[in-house]
């Protein structure tokens, strides 16, 4: 997705209709986020499953980004086993 806000309300919707579920991944606060935004363009346009990846509600951490990447639940595995749980 090129930009959050406006966010493209028919590339969401479409890719909705054509796959049934959407996972949304971003490396900062699930909340208010691109998940956040998705999920209130489903919710009026085109219900269905979906997972977001991101930091949950917590204290923040230091570290290198492959530290943070697993301790967030952002490596690529999380993300993959994110999608399969909507399969």
């Amino acid at each position: 997705m090129f930009t959050l806000k406006p966010i493209d309300r028919m590339l969401v919707k479409n890719y909705a209709e054509k796959t049934g579920r959407i996972v949304t991944c971003e490396n900062h606060s699930i909340h208010n986020g691109l998940g956040s935004a998705v999920a209130e363009v489903l919710v009026e346009t085109c219900p269905v499953p979906m997972r977001r990846v991101g930091v949950k509600e917590c204290y923040g951490q230091v570290g290198t980004q492959d530290f943070l990447q697993k301790e967030y639940g952002l490596t690529a595995h999380d993300i993959v086993s994110a999608a399969r749980e909507l399969l």
